[in-house]
């Protein structure tokens, strides 16, 4: 990445800003300004988190916002209530205090000098939830937005839920936020107030995986805050981005389709980062690209960006299935809409039949899918984030534990846009059950790459809202979108369409395994062919502003390893998502994080599910004014029998040698969809 200190306008920065809201809050924001913006305004752009300036996203930030300063806009970072060193608590994601407390914000900015009353926001993953939700509020300086890796439905796309099913990750993020939520204010910030701070908030730590249990089905608590409630409610232009290598690709198509205002989409090749530093590469010119919209929007400078295509996609070139990937070979195309003309992507229909998957052909009798109730351990994570073994490997291993249907050799290859969807008539042996599709990229060695997948809650199978659980041996007629997918498969691969009852550890295992029964008749798979023309690269290499600072103490190590017991038959997926030790030399904050993910699954009993989690954070400073050293341990444990979960937490707190906190939560919480 070229790396640029020569821009048109000098820099200055505002360490920290105290933005105090109506009710006496303190939010503290780093700003990055034009120097000579208070005797010439300029417009500005927010990025809005809960991930703490100081160190959490500090790095990332000195690439991105002196970047967008140093070409005219002021560009503000603020930490949420209740985190970094802004004041109070903050209760859930996503809260109605969050955003109204966004809204004071940019009012707040508006009213400065240095701002001309012109406002774009920006974030990734959280913060491009939020400039979603923010934009439905419509405040007036509030003109474009870019949302990366975001949702228009909380229940359908976020961490918790996916066709129903409870992901992993539901329980995986509460953890993570368990303990960034416990990270210290910086006494060289806040002064002797940081204990009295810090202590606050450990003593009214929310325990978010409960609320999101409880909500198993799709209510009015993951309506709020979804922008899919009503769509028409966003008026400011809308650019929207995200990577094959994310899990929030889904929306897209959706927002595209469904979003009245100025909109333009991207998808490239990359897991959930910033597409200027993301893996796999190409890395793209993001923060180019993002002035072209900004410029355009808050600037009224026409740089050409709304006269192209709206829809930019990569097409990644089939390769060897691997863990990690640094780079996806492939191509660009653009499409004119979405969903695209016939032109541009073509449908054809596949058979699932007794020889294979072909254009004609039917099913002449049942299969039967019995899968353990371990199958899924190589799926990979469901958000590659840490930069570990987060992609899927080989799919064999699961491949044999499905029922598979195998197209013939493509003697030409296929180029893949948009979501393949299995219909298909099937029964439960249980009144519950999980029906889960993977779609494959079979090499002539045998070698099997996971292209999309999807899944679904048999509970929750006609609507997120209602549960039906199955009829045992009826027939249900499902119809399951996978995800989309931009894929070039090889010449001289097959397709293979992987069917199974169980996918863990990605989603909790249901309440007893349910084998399935796969009807006789047509079950079809729809295959959306992309005939566009390819482009060059349509983007300028990768650029950013000066690094920031940092002294690697101890280099991160992610691992993912699994483990079989072959007398039992239990496996259990072990994550270790370590950080490292990293020391900011501009301001000596010395910052340690690793976790621990430990999920176990037995293959016929599904009451010996199991999830323990541990995040250890240490932070200190050495030398000098500030000096302190802090560390908290968190905890989370999840079991479940068929009616129950039984949820369980702890978090203890150090000074030093001082236990300052320690507490522990113990819920039940009835099992109702899943």
């Amino acid at each position: 990445m070229k790396i640029k200190q020569d821009f048109p306008h000098r820099v200055r920065e505002i360490e920290n800003q105290w933005i105090v809201l109506a009710d006496g809050t303190r939010l503290a924001a780093r700003i990055w300004l034009p120097e000579d913006a208070e005797t010439t305004p300029v417009p500005a752009i927010l990025e809005y988190l809960p991930y703490r300036k100081r160190d959490g996203t500090a790095v990332r930030d000195e690439l991105t916002h002196p970047y967008f300063a140093g070409h005219g806009y002021a560009s503000v970072r603020v930490d949420m209530r209740g985190n970094g060193e802004s004041d109070g608590l903050m209760e859930d994601e996503y809260a109605a205090q969050e955003q109204a407390d966004a809204l004071e914000v940019i009012d707040w900015i508006a009213r400065q000098p240095w701002c001309d009353g012109k406002l774009g926001m920006m974030g990734i993953s959280w913060g491009g939830f939020n400039g979603l939700q923010v934009a439905a509020l419509r405040p007036a300086p509030l003109k474009a937005i870019i949302t990366l890796c975001s949702t228009d439905d909380r229940y359908a796309d976020d961490i918790h839920y996916k066709g129903g099913n409870m992901l992993l990750e539901n329980l995986g993020w509460a953890a993570t936020m368990l303990s960034f939520s416990a990270a210290v204010p910086d006494p060289l910030l806040v002064g002797e107030r940081w204990r009295e701070m810090w202590k606050h908030r450990l003593d009214n730590m929310p325990l978010l995986a409960e609320p999101w249990l409880r909500h198993q089905q799709r209510d009015a608590y993951w309506q709020h805050g979804s922008i899919c409630e009503n769509y028409g409610d966003i008026e400011a232009a809308v650019y929207m981005i995200s990577g094959w290598g994310d899990s929030y690709v889904n929306t897209i198509p959706r927002m595209m389709e469904n979003l009245s205002c100025p909109k333009k989409a991207l998808l490239g090749p990359w897991m959930h980062k910033y597409p200027h530093f993301a893996i796999p590469d190409p890395a793209i010119g993001f923060l180019q690209e993002a002035l072209r919209w900004w410029d355009y929007w808050l600037k009224g400078i026409d740089t050409g960006i709304m006269d192209e295509p709206p829809c930019t996609f990569y097409l990644q070139d089939g390769v060897p299935p691997a863990p990690k990937y640094l780079e996806r070979p492939g191509e660009w195309v653009r499409t004119s809409n979405w969903p695209a003309p016939t032109d541009e992507i073509e449908t054809t229909i596949l058979a699932l039949s007794e020889r294979g998957l072909n254009p004609d052909g039917e099913l002449s009798g049942d299969r039967l899918i019995a899968s353990p109730l371990t199958a899924g351990s190589l799926q990979g994570e469901y958000i590659p984030l840490w930069f570990g073994a987060d992609f899927p490997p080989d799919q064999r291993r699961d491949d044999g534990l499905s029922l598979t249907f195998d197209s013939e050799p493509y003697a030409e290859g296929l180029d893949i846009l948009g979501q393949p969807t299995v219909a298909a008539t099937i029964a439960s042996a249980e009144a519950c059950g999980q029906f889960h599709v993977r779609l494959c990229d079979v090499a002539p060695s045998g070698e099997s790459a996971l292209i999309t997948y999807g899944t679904l809650n048999l509970n929750l199978r006609d609507d997120a809202d209602r549960i039906t659980p199955p009829i045992p041996g009826g027939p249900m007629d499902v119809r399951l979108p996978l995800d989309l997918i931009g894929y070039r498969l090889p010449k001289g691969h097959r397709l293979r369409l992987a069917l199974s009852s169980a996918s863990f550890p990605l989603i909790w295992s249901p309440q007893k395994r349910a084998d399935l029964t796969l009807k006789a008749g047509k079950p079809t798979l729809e295959l959306p062919l992309c005939r566009a023309e390819t482009i060059p690269m349509p983007f300028e290499p990768p650029e950013s502003a000066t690094p920031c600072r940092v002294e690697t103490l101890r280099a991160g190590q992610p691992r993912r390893t699994i483990h079989e017991d072959v007398g039992s038959g239990e496996v259990t997926v072990t994550i270790e998502d370590d950080m490292g030790d990293m020391r900011f030399e501009s301001h000596g904050l010395r910052v340690e994080q690793r976790a621990k993910e430990v999920y176990s699954s037995h293959p016929t009993d599904a009451t010996r599910t199991r999830a323990d989690i541990e995040w250890v954070y240490r932070a200190s400073r050495e030398q000098g004014e500030g000096r302190f050293s802090v560390e908290v341990t968190s905890r989370y444990h999840l079991h479940c029998d068929e009616t129950t979960f039984y949820l369980s937490a702890e978090q203890r707190a150090f000074e030093g040698e001082t236990l300052i906190s320690d507490r522990s939560w113990e819920r039940e919480i009835p099992r109702t969809a899943i």
